[in-house]
């Protein structure tokens, strides 16, 4: 139990304060080069969906997205539960932590940043559109922010754009996709679970 709440302590604890100290530093959209690399690069964007950008919907499908959460994080807390009294080993334990902690990162964004900034991107429904905003967020009142409980949007920064090209008329860019730490700890997570699945699950998956 202690390697899971520490893994995801420390997880939770970097992507809280990237997200925090992006969002009270730059302007939405705005991009800056880390060590003078092009290829590497601090972006700031609100994503009012799924990991690295992805959405699906306009207001609904964002209330469905942090449903679908806090369930996916009920059903962990389940399995871990039943995996300490199996005696799992660590192959499996950690990197669901990871995916444990990146799930409820995310989470977090989307049901209490609209409450705590004072800016931050909104749903018109007029045009069935997230709306930007100019400025740098700043804390205020709990209630008193700029949406309301699961209207608040996932903070994104990291950004690899390593290279880009033109063909038949389109800008394509590669890696095109912003994401944040959680999304990176599920990331990981799984790929460690694909890695040692015969270490991590020596019976098999069983619920």
């Amino acid at each position: 139990m202690k390697k899971i709440v520490l893994v995801t302590f420390i997880v939770l604890l970097i992507d809280q304060l990237s997200k925090i100290y992006v969002k009270t530093h730059f302007n939405l959209n705005e991009s800056i080069e880390v060590f003078g690399q092009d290829w590497w690069r601090f972006t700031f964007v609100e994503n009012p969906g799924m990991a690295y950008g992805l959405q699906f919907g306009g207001l609904l499908g964002k209330y469905a997205l942090v449903i679908i959460r806090i369930f996916l994080i009920g059903g962990m807390i389940y399995l871990f539960r039943k995996w300490l009294k199996e005696g799992a080993s660590n192959y499996l334990l950690i990197p669901m932590s990871m995916i444990f902690a990146g799930a409820i990162g995310n989470l977090i964004d989307g049901m209490f940043y609209g409450l705590i900034f004072d800016s931050g991107m909104v749903y018109d429904s007029t045009i069935d559109r997230w709306i930007g905003y100019d400025g740098i967020s700043q804390f205020t009142e709990f209630g008193k922010g700029y949406s309301h409980f699961m209207k608040g949007c996932v903070v994104d920064m990291f950004h690899f754009p390593m290279f880009s090209f033109n063909l038949f008329g389109k800008h394509f860019e590669f890696f095109s996709y912003i994401f944040n730490v959680a999304d990176s700890a599920i990331t990981i997570g799984a790929i460690f679970l694909l890695i040692f699945k015969r270490k991590a699950f020596p019976n098999g998956f069983e619920l």
